[in-house]
């Protein structure tokens, strides 16, 4: 079992295998894309499977697979095969804005893939449009509708913003009437790829749930999941659920069985923080695994308490407005 210095379990990691996205959510990076990573920044799939072969030996015993877009990246599927075959991993899950991912559905059932975060933030084409600078909804729906044909667990992302989707809360909760689907509403965060600037919160997670509880006074509160990041709920007979994540407010960092590891092999013992150490770079160097091992205990052993002290952690020249692309969300 992984511990870090707070007593916090370690046994989830979120793999960032991209920073490419065939979206341009504002929120997320600019308008015209970002400096995309060359391929030998990259990790490759062997240097990858490497570091997660490794942290399930340590104590991982779930992976997510984040981006960038994880299904913009060539030859996605037989990387996703031999990491779902790894000895000690529970849980293989993915984060998807849905646009290329409906032809895949059947072999991320085939593999073992029981849940899938499907990045939504409207039902409304043109608000879509809007967002992503993207004509791509119906591609989204279409993985919708596959993933539910399957069966796969859907957790239904939806980031709330100011000005631009607020009239989507309803909606969306609404979509748990009939359908088994988590929607989980999140806070805005300041990682834009500093595209705009960040203006400070304006719906928190207890605005959100003020507003929810204005059109549904009967909504329910569930027990949450042991680590869960979102409070849930569900509206009286309906068949899904609605949950609420305080990305920014950080309230669930007491309880964090999370790591990330970048596209370019950066590890993050936090969201907020500016980066730990580079696996990638150890790797090509030669680095022994017991090399690797120590290193990564040391960094799990200096974790920030909160998101709070990570993000003051960070140099001054390093703030926190990177793009959630190149950090894996």
């Amino acid at each position: 079992m992984l511990l870090d210095n707070h007593g916090r379990k370690i046994n989830y990691l979120r793999l960032a295998v991209t920073d490419r996205c065939n979206l341009r959510c504002f929120y997320c990076m600019p308008e015209e894309g970002l400096n995309w990573l060359s391929r030998t920044e990259l990790m490759s799939y062997d240097e990858m499977l490497q570091i997660c072969s490794l942290l399930v030996k340590m104590g991982i015993d779930k992976i997510r697979i984040t981006g960038g877009e994880p299904f913009v990246r060539k030859d996605i599927m037989p990387f996703l095969t031999a990491l779902s075959k790894l000895y000690g991993l529970n849980e293989l899950t993915i984060t998807t804005n849905g646009v290329l991912t409906a032809p895949y559905v059947k072999e991320l059932k085939a593999i073992g893939v029981k849940s899938v975060n499907l990045s939504l933030d409207t039902l409304d084409a043109n608000r879509f449009f809007a967002i992503t600078s993207r004509d791509e909804f119906a591609n989204v729906m279409a993985t919708l509708d596959e993933l539910l044909k399957y069966n796969i667990e859907v957790k239904i992302n939806a980031v709330v913003m100011d000005g631009k989707n607020v009239q989507d809360i309803m909606p969306l909760v609404e979509l748990t009437k009939n359908l088994p689907v988590s929607v989980r509403f999140i806070e805005e965060m300041p990682f834009n790829g500093d595209a705009h600037i960040y203006n400070g919160l304006k719906w928190d997670h207890v605005r959100i749930l003020e507003e929810i509880k204005k059109h549904y006074p009967e909504l329910k509160k569930l027990d949450d999941p042991l680590f869960s990041t979102s409070h849930n709920y569900q509206v009286a007979a309906y068949a899904g659920t609605v949950g609420i994540i305080a990305a920014y407010s950080r309230t669930f960092c007491g309880t964090c069985n999370r790591i990330r590891i970048t596209p370019v092999g950066e590890l993050k013992t936090c969201l907020y923080d500016g980066g730990i150490l580079n696996i990638k770079d150890m790797i090509r160097r030669g680095d022994s695994v017991d090399m690797l091992t120590k290193t990564m205990m040391d960094a799990f052993g200096t974790r920030a308490k909160d998101g709070w002290e990570a993000e003051g952690l960070r140099p001054a020249n390093n703030s926190v407005h990177e793009s959630m692309a190149t950090i894996g969300g």
